[in-house]
């Protein structure tokens, strides 16, 4: 046994004997803290900027273990213990690596896919910690979870697209049966319908958008392969909003925006070297004033149309500071009108408060 790991247990003696002795206190909960930008003190980054009306500003970002943070900077037996395992345990904190998609419920928390780790983090607010959950069904982990949306039982659905199934998750992370095997090629995209309970699939490799019910039922197919309204060229990620279904059409360089009821289907977006135009887009999201904003991975920017699909401003360009991007994927708006993009290859999840104002004109 080496002299750390003997000066570990001999720690880890001492603090069960002070747990025994009844002098231990757990300390308050840990809050989760959004991040700090690298901006001077005081100084709010916002979109655009000065001396234009902003309309977004910098609201944070999550990362990993670091967002959780003790009021009390981890002291007591809480941080004795944690420097304890330190000892024993190398390993550096849970952090993101490749994140992909993101949503949030009611309650707080925050779930991200990650490709990399093969896994989904939650943010658990009201718990105050960081969970990982690796495994897609019993024992056999994820392998590339990619879409996710929230399910009616609290916990999520989550899209894989090398296990080729939709996995399904409870609120605490257990695993209960998935749903597509057999049935989709390669699901990445992923929407639910609280209304029907239906989930909406991007089948990249199949060029089209499934239709499941919880239980496995394959209800319909949407699109097939082609450049025409309505047909898709490896679809990528999906978002519901107002009884509209947007398809990020990615080798067609747009959006597809199709209406549930039916109807013709609306298009965001063409190809084109300037600002607002699309080489890679990625994740879609809807805010409360029916703006829409599509992640342009190649160009690593956030782009925000109204709802006419009229481009008003793009956020970002590629870098590792604040607001920056590099090649990021998914993008989703809270109840608050926040906007979190999954900065993929930075590791983060970068949140936008949105101000309001922007619609229609853009001014």
């Amino acid at each position: 046994m080496t002299r750390r790991a003997s000066l570990a247990l001999a720690c880890l003696g001492l603090a069960a004997a002070l747990l025994l002795g009844g002098c231990a206190s757990s300390g308050p909960p840990a809050r989760l803290h959004y991040g700090l930008s690298d901006a001077p003190e005081g100084k709010r980054i916002m979109w655009p900027p000065e001396p234009e009306v902003p309309r977004y500003q910098f609201a944070g970002q999550l990362t990993g273990e670091d967002n959780f943070v003790r009021d009390d900077n981890g002291q007591g037996l809480r941080g004795f213990l944690a420097w304890v395992v330190g000892l024993m345990d190398e390993d550096k904190p849970n952090v993101l690596q490749r994140p992909q998609s993101v949503v949030g419920d009611e309650a707080g928390r925050v779930y991200v896919t990650d490709v990399n780790r093969a896994a989904v983090f939650v943010f658990d607010e009201p718990a105050g910690e960081l969970k990982v959950w690796e495994y897609a069904r019993g024992l056999r982990p994820f392998i590339a979870p990619i879409g996710i949306a929230l399910a009616a039982d609290g916990g999520v659905w989550v899209a894989d697209a090398e296990l080729g199934v939709v996995a399904h998750l409870d609120r605490d992370g257990n695993t209960l049966e998935p749903i597509g095997a057999g049935v989709l090629e390669r699901p990445t995209g992923l929407a639910r319908d609280p209304a029907s309970g239906e989930l909406y699939v991007a089948d990249t490799y199949a060029h089209d958008i499934k239709v499941l019910t919880p239980d496995g039922k394959l209800v319909r197919t949407i699109g097939r392969r082609g450049e025409a309204p309505g047909e898709f060229n490896f679809p990528t990620h999906l978002a519901l909003a107002g009884g509209k279904l947007y398809v990020t059409d990615t080798l067609n360089n747009r959006v597809q925006v199709l209406p549930l009821a039916g109807g013709e289907p609306q298009i965001i977006g063409q190809r084109g070297l300037y600002y607002g135009n699309l080489v890679r887009p990625k994740g879609v999201a809807v805010d409360s004033e029916n703006n829409v904003y599509i992640v342009e991975s190649y160009y690593d920017n956030l782009l925000v149309f109204n709802e006419d699909g009229q481009f008003l401003m793009p956020i970002g360009g590629v870098g590792q500071g604040t607001g920056k991007f590099y090649l990021p994927s998914g993008v989703w708006v809270d109840s608050f009108d926040r906007v979190f993009v999954a900065d993929t290859f930075n590791g983060r999840i970068t949140i936008f408060q949105y101000l309001g104002g922007g619609k229609a004109d853009g001014h």
